[in-house]
């Protein structure tokens, strides 16, 4: 069905009909023109993410299940970083015109199985057109004592650095999935340019290899928030000086802010001193930038005494060897 025939209010009805508050702490959800929300004795915490088709996911091999409970997922995970308790989540999608009302039902079944996971709301949002695909903003508010909350820069030096999980497992599933992508193409382009019409028929039923590697599938398109992680802190009485939500990869993620303040981090000009494995990293990574220089820098200066110039400050002057006479010396130009 197309969304036209429903309108944007039919939608959002028909969507939202059967979802219903869990929380205390949700007083009126989906509904008006505002949710309302309840915290006396708790501090809120609030996130929001945005997803950009090809810029954050490929609908080639990403159905819209797993995208609405993966982009659920890295908004709740961004509440646990932070040691808090995900409550309400509002969702917002730009739409254009090849997307369908199923298709938008099943965005909302993942959604809602995300949700129901981590026991949260959905108590709002907002739907519009799209002329570039479909964009996905999420917002998601959780609580947290006061006195429980962990930020990012409360690291202190001889911490020790923890993850949870086995990173790059979900690269490597989206390296798959780019690889079959690649050949899928290339088929269907080598059997356009013959006008194999029997060959693109085929390939309407072309199935990917995947054997044996659905772990790592399951990593990049089915994302997990750790809330089981800080369910375990808490029973093992275990209190993080620092915390950070890595779901964008840990290469995206600065690790100097875990010693950075807030307002060090908006002046990039943070007093932190870092982990010992990004000051080794950097000093590898010093060495071997001087080394080059200094490889460029003999290579240079060899050639240079081969053909009797030297390059310096963007000018050329003629070195005289002492055999030279004096009339063969060019001036700096």
């Amino acid at each position: 069905m197309n969304i036209s025939e429903l309108g944007e209010f039919g939608l959002i009805s028909r969507l939202t009909k059967d979802i219903k508050p869990k929380n205390e702490s949700t007083k009126y959800g989906v509904g008006d023109d505002c949710a309302v929300v309840h915290y006396p004795d708790k501090e809120v915490l609030i996130t929001t993410d945005m997803l950009m088709e090809r810029v954050h996911f490929d609908l080639t091999y990403t159905d819209m299940r797993h995208l609405g409970y993966k982009s659920a997922m890295v908004n709740i995970s961004d509440i646990f970083a932070m040691n808090g308790t995900p409550r309400q989540l509002t969702v917002s999608l730009a739409l254009s015109k090849r997307f369908t009302v199923e298709d938008v039902e099943m965005f909302y079944e993942g959604l809602r199985m995300a949700c129901d996971k981590w026991n949260v709301d959905i108590v709002g949002g907002d739907t519009t057109s799209s002329y570039t695909g479909l964009a996905i903003s999420i917002t998601c508010i959780g609580e947290a004592d006061k006195d429980e909350i962990i930020y990012r820069n409360g690291a202190k030096e001889t911490d020790l650095v923890c993850v949870s999980g086995d990173l790059g497992a979900a690269y490597m599933g989206l390296q798959l999935l780019e690889r079959e992508k690649s050949v899928y193409y290339q088929q269907v382009n080598e059997a356009r340019k013959k006008g194999d019409q029997k060959a693109l028929k085929e390939l309407a039923q072309f199935q990917p290899e995947f054997a044996g590697k659905e772990y790592l599938l399951q990593r990049q398109l089915q994302a997990e928030a750790r809330g089981d992680i800080i369910r375990r802190l808490h029973e093992a009485g275990i209190r993080p000086t620092a915390m950070m939500d890595i779901s964008d990869g840990l290469s995206s993620e600065r690790m100097p802010h875990l010693r950075e303040k807030p307002a060090d981090r908006l002046s990039d000009s943070g007093n932190g001193r870092g982990t010992k494995h990004e000051r080794d990293h950097m000093r590898t990574q010093r060495r071997r930038r001087l080394r080059a220089a200094l490889h460029r820098a003999d290579r240079r200066l060899r050639k240079d005494r081969s053909t009797g110039r030297c390059k310096t400050d963007r000018t050329y002057h003629q070195r005289k060897p002492w055999n030279c006479p004096r009339d063969q010396r060019r001036q700096r130009v």
